[in-house]
């Protein structure tokens, strides 16, 4: 019976750690119920609005220093380093529920993990919440990029595999995420 007992008591413990691994921190969602009500979302289903005559340049807005910059209008990330300097740049297929434009901190990581969409991803970089989802940037195990069904609500940015790597590489804990629209 004490055997039994130590099973159910280290599922448990496991169980917890999983959660507390994919929630984020409380300072997160403190940030998070201060944005405004109001702000422009992109959803999969709308379509990417007109570029920018050079899509490889940083967005206005997106701040300085090392970050993550991620335009939810042009469906793209760029990786700048402390100097400000582009270290890669690459397009994405946003989420059913996107961050309000802002700053924001990596808040967790997980190497592999079934997503909510049911398929099995990588890299997962969460740096948001956004209508009770975490949102954070991914790559599916198959490599798969398809446009995320719209009557589920997924946080998953997903990118291709080699993209993931680097962003994996670039953003760690607490790593500025910068949303713009």
């Amino acid at each position: 019976m004490a055997g039994l007992t130590a099973m159910a008591v280290a599922a448990v413990a496991f169980l917890a750690y999983q959660a507390s691994a994919s929630a984020p921190a409380p300072a997160q969602l403190a940030a998070d119920s201060r944005t405004p009500a109001k702000a422009p979302t992109a959803a999969a289903t709308d379509k990417p609005k007109k570029p920018r005559k050079d899509p490889i340049t940083l967005p206005e807005g997106s701040g300085k220093g090392e970050r993550v910059v991620y335009s939810l209008d042009e469906r793209r990330v760029w990786l700048v380093d402390a100097k400000n300097k582009i270290t890669q740049s690459f397009t994405v297929m946003p989420s059913t529920v996107s961050p309000k434009p802002g700053s924001y901190a990596v808040t967790s990581r997980t190497a592999t993990v079934l997503g909510s969409d049911g398929v099995q991803i990588e890299h997962v970089v969460r740096f948001a919440v956004a209508k009770d989802v975490a949102v954070g940037f991914s790559a599916a195990v198959d490599g798969s990029t398809p446009s995320p069904d719209p009557a589920k609500k997924t946080g998953g940015i997903r990118m291709k595999r080699t993209d993931a790597d680097a962003l994996w590489a670039f953003a760690s804990i607490g790593a500025k995420v910068v949303v713009v629209p």
